[in-house]
């Protein structure tokens, strides 16, 4: 059904709603970067966005910000994403980075979840993660970080 998205062309799961009644989908919004300017470029494609295609088994579809508490889980599951490598910088906390849905899913339910970025977010993740649960977990609902003046 999707094939090959180009990021501009994709959806983002940010301002989307369930339908009500009769009402049709709301229109998804444009796909925005999950990498930020300076750090690690991420995406299926290392192109900065979370877009996916066929050939991504992973489904690398979620944006996370990702914690220490994460990065030590996916660890011990196998999968290293903090040590650097001659192809991959390694991530630490605070860095976007698009995760594969199911293994988003399995943190959440671990209690090592990282926040999302739901305009950064691909709509396919939705097939294996629940819109509520995303939304739950969105950055835009964590607490702001202190400025300078309250610290």
């Amino acid at each position: 059904m999707f094939g090959f998205i180009y990021p501009p062309l994709a959806g983002s799961l940010a301002n989307i709603s369930k339908p009500r009644g009769n009402q049709p989908p709301p229109s998804l919004q444009p796909l925005q970067a999950c990498s930020l300017p300076g750090g690690p470029t991420t995406g299926w494609r290392r192109d900065g966005y979370c877009s996916t295609d066929d050939n991504d088994r992973g489904q690398h579809c979620v944006c996370s910000e990702v914690t220490q508490e994460f990065l030590d889980y996916t660890k011990a599951q196998g999968n290293d994403l903090s040590t650097p490598l001659p192809h991959f910088p390694g991530l630490k906390a605070g860095d976007r980075w698009c995760l594969c849905s199911s293994r988003w899913l399995q943190a959440q339910r671990a209690g090592k979840a990282p926040l999302v970025v739901l305009e950064s977010t691909h709509e396919k993740a939705m097939e294996v993660v629940p819109l509520a649960l995303l939304k739950e977990y969105s950055s835009e609902h964590a607490p702001a970080a202190p400025s300078e003046t309250e610290l």
